[in-house]
């Protein structure tokens, strides 16, 4: 069975699947945590030095002089584009939006993995521990999250019925300035941003590697997928000397890897049938060269839209 095509990268150290069957009969949570009682999951709280204010990534440690104009540069980058519906703009997530991030990646691995709803709140607990875990390896990885704008149109009666069909759907997670938030993806830079733990096949650990990819599903086959992936590609662009990125995208996610396929990503390597031993599907590592300058052309895009599936 294929995920939406929208559901494009999600690559965790763990496998939510195992981890979820494994902890839940051990794991022990905190007295603040209900798994069952409760629809959004409650994060542990923290705080943030008197030297940051709250829109301010997380880091720690030492940062050199150039640590600190790489931080910079994250934290300036800003990728816009016009959509047919709306506008898309995507930049580093901050402190304040984990959870509405968490909550995100949470359904989206419940929807891919068929993971019981029952577990989501486990899932969401899981994926803030990693996601607080990556705000301190600034600059060295990144966090990014979209926010799309809707473009009004004149009310129709087909647009009424839309509404109303929409408004019994998840509401998009809302953010400070309202726009809601469409998308997230993480990007590893080097060998000190690299997870301790990745999917087979194992990517390069000093290249570039994109993961953990997935769009809201009320905001789904608008091309916010692909304007991630561009996205995370103009970044990487200016983060890193290395210009071979590399993803992993699963056999049966034919609609994402005919995306990926179009952005001239190639496979690498494939999984052997033995990973289906451990309950895993089986995946491609998949690997691009960058140009010099990775930007967005209307033909790449016109071609992507045509080939959007549900």
């Amino acid at each position: 069975m294929a995920v939406p095509s929208s559901l494009f990268s999600l690559s965790f150290p763990f496998d939510p699947q195992i981890q979820i069957q494994n902890l839940s009969f051990s794991l022990s949570l905190p007295s603040h945590f209900s798994l069952f009682t409760s629809t959004k999951p409650r994060f542990p709280a923290f705080k943030l030095s008197s030297s940051h204010s709250s829109s301010s990534p997380l880091t720690t440690g030492f940062l050199t002089d150039d640590d600190l104009h790489r931080l910079n540069s994250l934290e300036s980058f800003l990728y816009r584009c016009d959509l047919p519906s709306g506008s898309l703009s995507v930049r580093l997530m901050r402190p304040h939006e984990t959870r509405s991030t968490v909550l995100l990646l949470a359904h989206s691995f419940a929807e891919s993995l068929l993971i019981p709803a029952a577990y989501v709140n486990l899932l969401a607990f899981l994926i803030n521990q990693y996601l607080l875990q990556r705000l301190t390896l600034l600059p060295n990885t990144a966090t990014l999250v979209a926010f799309y704008t809707q473009t009004p149109s004149p009310p129709t009666a087909a647009a009424a019925k839309e509404d109303e069909e929409e408004s019994l759907q998840e509401e998009p997670l809302q953010e400070d300035d309202g726009a809601p938030l469409a998308g997230t993806v993480e990007i590893c830079f080097n060998r000190r941003g690299a997870n301790a733990s990745v999917p087979s096949p194992t990517p390069p650990r000093d290249s570039p590697y994109i993961c953990n990819m997935a769009v809201q599903k009320s905001l789904r086959r608008r091309g916010i997928g692909w304007h991630l992936l561009k996205a995370s590609e103009e970044l990487i662009s200016q983060m890193s000397s290395s210009k071979e990125v590399y993803l992993h995208c699963r056999m049966i996610d034919e609609a994402p890897f005919k995306m990926y396929t179009k952005a001239d990503y190639k496979i690498v390597k494939t999984d052997s049938i033995l990973v289906l031993l451990m309950l895993q599907r089986r995946k491609h590592l998949m690997c691009k060269e960058l140009p010099l300058s990775s930007t967005t052309t209307e033909s790449d895009l016109s071609e992507y839209d045509k080939q959007k599936t549900i």
